[in-house]
């Protein structure tokens, strides 16, 4: 086939068209189009179920394809076997050899594959230098931290020299501090190697520190592409708004006021809270969304906060509480910690209101 050309003029290192996936009578991936350029590292994010893991195994080869076209730098790939892909998947399990040393399940694939020593051991070398393995080299995956096990399973998707580096759900089997340090590696591989990753998680703090651009899913859709701020900034529907950030935004019922001092939103208790712009018609319902570092303490604010819930975090307080009828989660930066029953006075910048449509969809006004 005549191969496809992205924005940049080249052809890009993974495009799917109009991907189908059925299980059955089940349709868990409808009509989806993604395109990936070469040394993109692109995060695909959404809840347990939504399809994202189907999806990476199918451009594996793992799951066949029930409609559309898979695209590898230009060539349909529906029908290719997983060997010939060239494609490297790294998996939350590690898969590790347990009889092997670390240099043995690095070297594995190219043994298999009948290269030369002196290219194998050159492959070995390299990817230990990357990744920091050179000390374990002759250790056995038993003797290894979770993290460690990790990065062997890394070595071994590197010695391949892929066309495509897949992630599935890699750091969830890691305690919070080693999830951390393996993101780290993970971006650090990244900027080394300059490599295509596809990358997926749950979790939306992997995704808004890895990423070159966010893929956020629902229910076998796309919901919203974008680079982790614009997702971040400018949710396009209430589902984006809510699953990307931590804590998440909190959501009011809310009608459009056209006051005389600008525009603004009238919310259940009656308060008024001025917004950027002019959203609908007067009198319109709306949901409000706010961002939990978007609250102000502020004596003279607009909202009244009933404390119910108070987490120290060291350098930030969570306060959960209640505005308007409504569960609001707060995050401050001070030490003057409010206690549970407190009513606290609270503003939010115009700009960081955001403004949703009130039906099922939730589209950004």
């Amino acid at each position: 086939m005549t191969p496809r050309h992205s924005s940049t003029g080249t052809v890009p290192a993974l495009e799917l068209v109009e991907v189908t996936k059925r299980f059955g009578a089940v349709t868990v991936i409808e009509r989806l189009s993604l395109a990936i350029e070469k040394g993109e590292f692109v995060v695909l994010v959404g809840p347990s179920g939504c399809g994202k893991s189907t999806l990476l195994r199918m451009i594996a080869g793992l799951e066949t394809i029930s409609e559309g076209d898979l695209i590898i730098e230009g060539e349909l790939a529906n029908h290719v076997p997983p060997q010939k892909r060239n494609i490297s998947m790294v998996f939350q399990s590690y898969a590790l050899f347990p009889h092997m040393t670390v240099r043995g399940n690095i070297a594995f694939g190219p043994r298999i594959r009948g290269e030369q020593p002196s290219r194998v051991e050159a492959a070995i070398r390299r990817a230990s230098e990357v990744l920091k393995l050179g000390e374990f080299l002759e250790r056995m995956p038993r003797q290894l931290s979770g993290g460690q096990r990790q990065r062997v399973a890394m070595g071994r998707a590197i010695v391949r020299d892929p066309r495509l580096f897949l992630f599935d759900e890699p750091l969830s089997n890691l305690d919070a501090k080693l999830r951390v340090q393996m993101r780290t590696e993970i971006k650090a591989l990244h900027q080394k190697l300059g490599v295509t990753i596809v990358y997926v998680t749950h979790d939306q703090i992997e995704a808004m520190t890895m990423a070159d651009r966010i893929v956020v899913m629902n229910g076998g859709r796309i919901e919203q592409i974008g680079s982790p701020l614009e997702v971040y900034d400018r949710p396009v529907n209430r589902f984006v708004a809510g699953f990307i950030g931590s804590p998440a935004m909190s959501f009011l019922d809310a009608r459009y006021r056209g006051a005389e001092a600008g525009p603004a939103v009238s919310l259940a208790d009656g308060s008024l809270l001025p917004t950027a712009r002019a959203a609908c018609a007067e009198g319109a319902p709306l949901v409000v969304g706010i961002r939990p570092d978007s609250f102000r303490r502020d004596p003279q604010g607009p909202l009244t906060m009933t404390v119910e819930v108070v987490e120290p975090t060291g350098p930030e307080t969570h306060v959960y509480g209640e505005v308007a009828g409504a569960e609001v989660r707060a995050v401050f930066r001070d030490r003057d910690l409010p206690k549970p029953g407190d009513r606290l006075r609270l503003s939010v910048d115009p700009g960081e209101v955001h403004l949703f449509d009130a039906g099922e969809r939730g589209a950004r006004l």
